[in-house]
């Protein structure tokens, strides 16, 4: 039976599926816009730092003033109403709640909510790439011995990237690689909040016009949400990150099953299996044609001289040995299609898209060179960007990940270009955050027979 099928039975049968929203920004409006359109759901409260905050967007989404005037997610629930709060622990461990949804962009409020699920046993759905990339290999480990279910977000180019590989797995096609387009040029590493809007043409109106967050928005444009983004697809599919990070090739839709091959075939990728994001734009700027900056993909290999001639009497576009072909997505709808995952959750008790091993990592990377006693401040500030690399290489490097590259004081100098290590900076050890991190970094160090790095003697 369809998830529409099964969602419509269950508004007829008066249960519906109890969902609680965290966060109420650009990612978290866009299901709010949603939810009330699907039968069988009921978002019984929205919780966000600010609920003035967020009765402001489910306003502005469209919301009737009556559907979240609810005195409690008791009122709530007995109503068909919706609670605001700021008690995100409150909403997470009520009764009244099935499933969560973490769209803070919080690394640390991430992980903070899905230990609370994992407690409370509350499925939850993972919005929060920056958690899940930080700790999302432990954090499914827990949900998995919670017997809760720990999923990526349908909309978000992540879990779409997952469906398209499982996609071509589920038929037998080997993955060669895959990923997402995006705008990228090699000077945006160097972008901070001061000069983003300018490299994506808004003007000062539609900026003032939207709900738009420039240092989010510069992480979309330094290569920091991308190689957070890939490293999550790695850890989901079980593919391998660049050694060098992301290469950012200039290529179209027509063009991926010749680029994205083997070296040895003619192509740019070093390794079978891995993940690599694609730019809209040539170094010379200018756009590249039928570009994917909006999509996903797969580049797949046949298996056979038959699944060959396959490819060829149907029509897909391959490469000119006609072994490699591709499938994309030219679009993605992020919180618009949040509900497939709250759906196949409730009534499938499937993910989509789940965490399974620990293979990427993401490491804070001077944007410039960094003096001792700077304050580093994050994801799409003025002093780090995130560099994906394999996991294997961040714990021999001690890299400190771009999730908690925010508020540390350093301690040494860094240049320009370089990984900040954990050596490098002052942090606080008994942080939830950085206790969870550094417990999964543990973990797998043990597991994967890796020493301990080198520190120095203070």
């Amino acid at each position: 039976m369809s998830l529409f099928s099964q969602l419509k039975r269950r508004a007829q049968q008066g249960r519906p599926v109890r969902v609680g929203l965290i966060g109420a920004g650009k990612f978290g409006s866009m299901y709010l816009s949603q939810a009330p359109r699907t039968p069988g759901i009921h978002l019984v409260a929205v919780a966000d730092l600010s609920p003035d905050r967020a009765r402001g967007s489910l306003r502005r989404v469209g919301w009737d003033e009556a559907r979240f005037t609810a005195a409690g997610m008791e009122d709530a629930a007995r109503a068909g109403t919706t609670f605001v709060t700021d008690d995100a622990d409150a909403m997470i461990a009520s009764p009244h709640v099935d499933i969560v949804i973490d769209a803070t962009g919080s690394p640390a409020a991430g992980i903070h909510h899905a230990l609370l699920a994992c407690e409370h046993r509350k499925h939850i759905v993972m919005v929060n790439v920056e958690a899940d990339v930080l700790a999302g290999p432990l954090l499914a480990r827990r949900a998995a011995e919670a017997g809760i279910v720990y999923s990526m977000a349908s909309g978000d180019q992540p879990a779409l990237i997952a469906e398209l590989v499982d996609w071509a797995r589920t038929i037998g096609l080997e993955v060669i690689c895959a990923g997402k387009g995006t705008k990228y040029l090699p000077a945006y590493h160097a972008s901070t909040p001061d000069t983003v809007w300018g490299h994506y043409g808004f003007s000062e109106e539609q900026v003032a016009g939207g709900d738009f967050n420039a240092q989010m928005f510069n992480s979309f444009l330094d290569g920091t949400k991308s190689a957070l983004e890939m490293a999550a697809v790695a850890n989901a599919c079980g593919l391998t990150p660049p050694l060098d990070g992301l290469a950012f090739p200039a290529c179209g839709v027509d063009d991926l099953p010749s680029l994205l091959r083997p070296v040895a075939d003619g192509g740019i990728l070093a390794n079978r299996g891995t993940v690599e994001v694609i730019s809209s734009l040539e170094r010379d700027t200018r756009p590249v044609f039928r570009d994917l900056r909006w999509g996903v993909y797969a580049v797949f290999e046949a298996p056979s001289r038959y699944v060959q001639d396959c490819f060829a009497q149907y029509g897909l576009k391959t490469d000119s040995t006609g072994r490699y072909a591709a499938t994309y997505k030219p679009y993605h709808l992020i919180g618009l299609e949040l509900g497939i995952s709250v759906a196949s959750i409730a009534c499938r008790g499937e993910a989509t898209g789940d965490t399974t091993e620990w293979r990427g990592d993401v490491a804070a990377t001077a944007k410039r060179a960094l003096r001792a006693g700077e304050r580093l401040d994050g994801e799409g500030g003025f002093t780090v960007y995130g560099k994906l690399m394999p996991a294997t290489d961040a714990l021999r490097q001690d890299a400190l990940p771009i999730g908690l590259a925010h508020n540390m004081v350093l301690k040494n100098d860094v240049p320009a270009g370089r990984a900040v290590r954990w050596s490098d900076v002052a942090y606080d050890a008994d942080s939830e955050a950085i206790r969870v991190r550094r417990e999964m970094e543990a973990l797998f160090r043990g597991e994967l027979g890796l020493a301990e790095p080198a520190r120095k003697v203070a």
